[in-house]
């Protein structure tokens, strides 16, 4: 325990590394990781010890000449800023600006980033002869001050240091190298921003000044804005083998040939007492070989060759602290290239250089070569996983570590942010290591704790973390289901972790659990109690129940523990009875465990029942559900008796209720009021009355919404009313009818408030979900189950404006169709033997997705049996067990119409894949594409021919990998999210500069939690760049905004339909910045990600083909212009309607881009019909409705002239003196305005803008006063009136005229301080 817990209070050792992070000689902190410049963020140690302090991420440490930047979300006052010189080893110093509050750890980081000293590891810092602490601020350094020089000191190798130093620099040689972002290794991920935007990424403006051009006045090159052939509306082609671009300048230079360790390690006896650590073997670019020895002094070649060990330094004698320079010394190709690509590296924007928190994977990667790699085969069968770098040799103890966490104090901020950031840290690691463990499991690699048992009842211990399979091994499910009923416990068990651990009660301690999918196998992964493996785990158990059910007990202290957390989770404490009919008291459901661990801490565990059950899947004799209910057919029988409501659904309910319950109240006091103020004889009432007729009042309210309590409004539920093995005594049996009630009305109000309401907000487009993954995520957000996507589906069949949602039912329709077939290849892939994997795969693909009719499995001759004869083959038969091999396409479309009516009570009526893409209109590509993240299946790259009926789809080679599927809790921001929703509400007010600096302060408390990559800080990023656009800062939009297309394509995936939505709001800064090109290469890249994902008839896809088709509009390319708005205009007739105002737009573009041709008889038409729109919807005196009529006479007239014109051409070869036709380019301020309403941006002018506008209508103004007067003046001469005539009591008319700009400024002047920031009349 002691030496566990200095991991957390000890102040030397640093932080848990990540991704080859390492410890450095006196202890600094080594960092092979690429860490960002812009980004760079400090990672609070996990050791929080006497005399740690937190320090926020403020400036990160400035080179002068290598591109790195300062933190640009932290403001550093002038007296922070130090100048300070770095002195290398043999080389000039290095100018560095840094702040005071930065660490010593901050430069050692640059230092390793740096191209040019990037190889160096091993060192320290020193100032004035003196050591510096890593773990140091910079203001704490006595003597520090502007001119100090650091001074970096060489330290002796350890074997550690060695290993690291190795390490740091393999990853250096394979920096540019995609291979671990598709292979998802080491939680890198891809990122393809780079191969769309033109030029460096990292500097915007630069960029836009280096492509700026004038927009409308010169058209582009055809070439730059054309898009691909099937990016084209109306392409019916769905190339995959775009989907991952690759840039021209593919190929990275090479500098070693091999770089792994020497067969002669480790080094004997007599060679140790010399100083020799390990021994290397390098061959070179060159094809020569190279023996090295790495001694505590550095890096020397030795005579050692493959045969003959000899340990002496070879001739010359070459000594070098870093390898590097010894290989630069041996290596003319090492010393050319190794430079060259250190360049390349630092060129790369940096988020694409960190690791993300959580592996992103991806399904489909292009083919790479298997190439050797002995740091990589080393790392194969010796995994550092397990182990904690910083005490050596030794296991983590994950729970010790989380319940740490959990016990960290949060009393101010800096507490908190301390807190969560070890948590989310804490939580990263396991959730790692757990990963990599469940597919160990799976493999086979790991021995059971229980070797005996069949397969499905193995328990597993490795890494501290315990492992299960999702099975119900011991038949605690029997009665509610088995498998499918233990399958959805593991999944409710982490919905109840994450409600609990987002209280955060103090004394109460949770599991850390992580959930995988992988190869057909639900691993259950789990943190272990201290002492739960050494007795029986019911001997542990205070609280809830014990024996499988058969009994139960309760706990004072589990109980007042409960009680902190029920009124937050909206559970009623209620009685129960035992097997001796003793009442106990309860505040959860009886399945809940509570076990007191051998640290004292008290642990709960088997949350699957917190929440209430839904009644709607539960049937009860003699229970009938509300009216509602009954109308869609409920209650039904499901595959198990586990089926419980959503968290999401539980507050909205409440809050629904509270709404009803002050309405109700109000109108009671209003009729209360008002026979008081009828009363106009007799006594009046007393305050006592008044007092009991409040109380009675209120008392009848609660009642009548369902409260717990008589005096205030609270809704609670007990989880335990329906679970068949519980008994109440006799005084709850009042209650149990309320909580009955409030089941069954919460059971409605799922069907009848929040499934109608989540239609109605996907017709009026509030909701574009656009794949399985956004459309769970707002199902989930209404609090609505999957399970119900059937019922949805027959809902929006029924409805009257089921066009307008079109593209949502066939979402749902796939998403049951994928779900179906992830069911059945789950238990598919079970019985299939690892030789034999993706074959079965291949098959199963085949039987899904291909249009090949025959059923006859592909089998691959076995590799390993020997031939016997030429002319036959051994056909492959693992195990002799085929059954995988006889499933046929209708066989298994069968299968699947069965489970949709089974789990999501829905008929699809297929009998194939063709009949079903011509019956619900979705896209092979779609389904593949779906189907494959949710089964964890990873395919090759390349285009699929689907239709081809005499050759199957896919073939063996096709299948790349498996990869796992899991689901883990979120630790959340808690502080950073509530400045989030302070910012949004000040912008939602118009207070643009509060909210600018508020989101700005909600960005840093992000990346101090969770680093610079994730989901949150995207979000933040996203807005602080339209906020950027909004105030007219476009380069820094542009910035931001790239930083939000990576993060999002790193942390979701890169066709996330979030992604698709950065990317298109990424082309309207570069559009806007005069980067007309790279913006439409953007948007292209946002339509084909859409096509690929979804397809083309979707409403997002009508805003992505508009602002595609006003950018062509803009570089004067009328025609493709045309076929993007028209497609635009056809989306939004089917999506929004004939009389939305969205038609209405795109008619008016249609116009406007037809007007640019001169065919006005053609515009004039599409501009009636957006005319007709907006006269019927705002009415004739909207400025919509009269801009649009200006603009049909406009388009009249021209029509007319060019008429006439074409008239007298035909008739007298001539036009004569007929009025010319006007056809002018729309110009770049127009577009902008076109582009931000389709968008729906408002732009907010800023001060000065506003104040230059004001200034030139007051001049205008004014010079309009001036020549009045002037004309009064003359008229007066001519009569002889030789008065003089002031203007506004100034001078005289001549006086005036010679003195007109001093006039103009002095009136604009007295009107400055009154000009505040204006609001334009942009709306959406």
């Amino acid at each position: 325990m002691q030496a566990r817990c200095a991991c957390f209070f000890a102040p030397p050792p640093p932080p848990t590394p990540h991704k080859g992070e390492g410890i450095g000689a006196s202890g600094s902190v080594e960092v092979e990781t690429p860490a960002s410049r812009t980004d760079s963020e400090l990672r609070v140690n996990l050791l929080n010890g006497a005399g740690t302090q937190m320090t926020l991420p403020m400036n990160s440490a400035i080179t002068v000449g290598d591109g790195i930047q300062p933190h640009s979300d932290a403001a550093v006052s002038p007296w922070d800023v130090l100048n300070i010189k770095i002195q290398m080893p043999g080389n000039d110093a290095i100018d560095f600006q840094l702040s005071s509050q930065d660490m010593v750890q901050e430069v050692i980081r640059v230092l390793m980033e740096r191209e040019d000293t990037c190889h160096r590891t091993c060192f320290s810092l020193q100032h004035d002869g003196n050591v510096l602490d890593n773990f140091a601020e910079l203001k704490s350094i006595e003597g520090l001050k502007n001119g100090s020089v650091f001074r970096v000191i060489e330290e002796p190798y350890t074997i550690r240091e060695v290993r690291f130093h190795i390490r740091h620099i393999q990853d250096l040689l394979k920096s540019l190298d995609a291979g671990d972002s598709y292979n998802g290794i080491e939680c890198n991920s891809l990122s393809f921003l780079s191969c769309i935007y033109d030029g460096d990424t990292g500097d915007a403006s630069a960029s836009g000044r280096r492509k700026k051009r004038s927009g409308s006045d010169q058209p582009l090159d055809t070439n730059e804005c054309s898009p691909p052939e099937c990016i084209l509306p109306g392409s019916k082609e769905r190339p995959l083998s775009l989907l991952q671009p690759i840039t021209i300048d593919n190929k990275h230079p090479q500098c070693l040939k091999s770089l792994m360790m020497s067969g002669w390690n480790p080094p004997p006896g007599n060679r140790k007492m010399r100083g020799d650590l390990v021994y290397l073997h390098i061959i070179t670019m060159e094809d020569r070989h190279v023996s090295i020895t790495a001694s505590i002094r550095g890096f020397y070649i030795n005579q050692s060759t493959v045969d003959e060990f000899n340990p002496k330094p070879d001739h010359p004698n070459l000594l070098c602290h870093s390898l590097v320079d010894l290989l630069n010394q041996i290596s003319p190709i090492f010393k050319r290239n190794f430079p060259a690509l250190q360049k390349k590296r630092t060129n790369c924007h940096p988020l694409t250089r960190l690791a993300t928190p959580f592996q992103t994977y991806s399904w489909i990667v292009p083919h790479k070569p298997h190439t050797i790699d002995f740091a990589r085969a080393e790392d194969t069968f010796t995994s550092k996983l397990c182990q904690e770098e910083h005490i050596s040799g030794q296991l983590r103890d994950w729970n010790e570590e989380l319940q740490l966490t959990r016990e960290m104090p949060c009393q101010d901020l800096m507490q908190r942010l301390l807190k969560e950031q070890t948590f989310f840290k804490v939580n990263r690691d396991f959730v790692a290591a757990a990963i990599y463990g469940a597919m160990a499991v799976v493999d086979g690699n790991i021995m059971a704790i229980n070797p005996g048992e069949y397969i499905k009842m193995q328990m597993f211990i490795w890494n501290n973390i315990f492992f299960s399979f999702g099975f119900d091994i011991r038949d605690n499910f029997k009665a509610s289901g088995g498998d499918h009923a233990a399958y959805t416990a593991s999944s409710n068990d982490l919905k109840g972790i994450q409600a609990y651990s987002d209280l955060n009660v103090e004394g109460l301690h949770l599991l850390g659990t992580i959930i995988v999918d992988y190869r057909g196998y639900r691993i259950v992964a789990q943190s272990i109690i201290p002492g739960i493996l050494e007795q029986d785990q019911e001997q542990y158990v205070v609280y809830g129940s014990i024996n499988f059910g058969k009994g139960v007990i309760s706990d004072l202290e589990y109980v007042g523990l409960l009680l902190k957390t029920s009124k937050l989770l909206h559970i009623q404490k209620h009685l129960i009875l035992n097997e001796m009919d003793q009442p106990l008291m309860m505040c959860s459901s009886m399945d809940c465990k509570g076990i007191v661990g051998n640290d004292g801490r008290r642990y709960l565990l088997d949350l699957f029942r917190t929440f209430p059950p839904d009644l709607n899947y539960l049937p009860r004799a003699g229970e009938e559900l509300h009216e509602e209910c009954q109308r869609l057919g409920f209650p039904k029988e499901y595959r198990h008796k586990l089926c419980c409501l959503r968290s999401e659904l539980v507050e909205n309910f409440i809050q629904h209720k509270y709404t009803q319950f002050t309405k109700l109240l109000k109108e009671k006091k209003h009729r209360s009021d008002r026979r008081k103020s009828l009363m106009e004889n007799g006594e009046s009432t007393t305050e006592s009355d008044d007092y009991v007729n409040d109380a009675e009042k209120m008392k009848a309210v609660c009642q009548e919404v369902g409260s717990i309590n008589d005096n205030v409004f609270d809704i609670r539920f007990n989880p335990n009313v329906y679970s068949p093995d519980v008994r109440f005594p006799e005084s709850e049996q009042e209650a149990l009818k309320l909580q009955k009630r409030l089941m069954k009305e919460v059971a409605a109000f799922l069907v009848s408030v929040q499934i109608p309401t989540f239609i109605k907000d996907c017709e009026s487009q509030v909701l574009m979900p656009a794949d399985s993954a956004t459309m769970t995520e707002d199902l989930h957000k209404y609090g609505i189950n999957i399970r119900y996507i059937g019922k949805i589906t027959q809902l929006i069949s029924q409805s009257e404006n089921k066009q307008h949602l079109d593209h949502i039912s066939r979402l749902l329709i796939s998403e049951i169709i994928t779900r179906a077939a992830k069911h059945i290849i789950v238990l598919y892939l079970q019985s299939v033997e690892i030789s034999a994997l993706s074959s079965a795969i291949t098959h199963f693909l085949n039987c899904l997705l291909s249009s090949y009719s025959s059923g006859v499995a592909h089998l691959l001759p076995d590799e390993l049996a020997p031939r016997k004869k030429k002319n036959k083959r051994r056909m492959r038969i693992p195990g002799n067990d085929i059954a995988w091999a006889s499933l046929t396409s209708t066989e298994l479309w069968k299968q699947i119409n069965s489970e949709a009516v089974e789990s999501f009570d829905y008929a699809l009526a297929c009998d194939g894949i063709d009949q079903a893409v011509e019956k619900f209109g979705f896209q092979k590509v779609s389904l593949l594409r779906e189907f494959c993240l949710k089964a964890g299946i990873q395919i090759l790259l390349r285009d699929y021919n689907f239709d081809n009926r005499h050759k199957p789809t896919f073939t063996e080679d096709d299948i790349l990998n498996t990869f796992p599927v899991f689901k883990h809790i979120i630790v959340k921001a808690t502080d950073a999210e509530n400045v989030y929703q302070e910012a949004q509400s000040s912008i939602q007010k118009g207070n643009m500069k509060e909210g600018f600096e508020l989101i700005k302060e909600s960005l840093n408390l992000f990346k101090n939690v969770y680093g610079s990559l994730h989901s949150d800080v995207c979000g933040c990023l996203h807005l602080l760049a339209q906020l950027n656009y909004i105030m007219d800062d476009i380069p820094e939009a542009i910035k931001n905004q790239q930083k939000a297309v990576i993060t999002c394509e790193r942390t979701l995936s890169f066709d996330h339909p979030k992604t698709i939505r950065e990317y298109a709001r990424l082309g309207l800064y570069c559009f806007a910045n005069d980067q007309h090109s790279t913006a439409l290469r953007l948007l292209y890249r946002a339509r084909y990600l859409m096509l690929t994902v979804f397809g083309e008839d979707h409403p997002e896809m009508a805003v992505i083909d508009t602002n595609i088709g006003l950018m062509l509009q803009a570089v004067l390319d009328y025609d493709l212009a045309i076929r993007f708005l028209q497609k635009g205009l056809e989306l939004n007739l089917k999506y929004s309607g004939p009389q939305a105002l969205h038609t209405a737009r795109s008619y008016h573009f249609m116009a406007q881009v037809y007007a640019n041709k001169a065919e006005f008889r053609t515009a004039m038409q599409h501009e009636k019909q957006a005319y007709a729109i907006y006269r019927d919807q705002l009415g004739e005196t909207h400025l919509k409705t009269k801009g649009s009529s200006e603009y049909l006479k406009h388009f009249t007239q021209q029509a007319v002239n060019l008429q006439r014109t074409m008239n007298e051409i035909y008739k007298n070869g001539s036009n004569g003196n007929l009025p010319s036709v006007q056809t002018t380019a729309p110009s770049k301020k127009l577009m902008l305005e076109q582009l931000n309403m389709i968008n729906g941006i408002v732009l907010v002018e800023s001060r000065k803008s506003a104040l230059e506008k004001v200034t030139e209508r007051m001049r205008e103004l004014i010079l309009e006063e001036l020549q009045a007067s002037r004309r009064v003046t003359k008229i007066s001469a001519d009569v002889g009136v030789d008065d003089q005539i002031l203007v506004n009591g100034n001078a005289a008319q001549s006086e005036i005229a010679n003195d007109e700009e001093n006039l103009i400024g002095k009136a604009l002047t007295k009107n400055k301080a009154e000009i505040g920031c204006v609001a334009s009349d942009v709306s959406v």
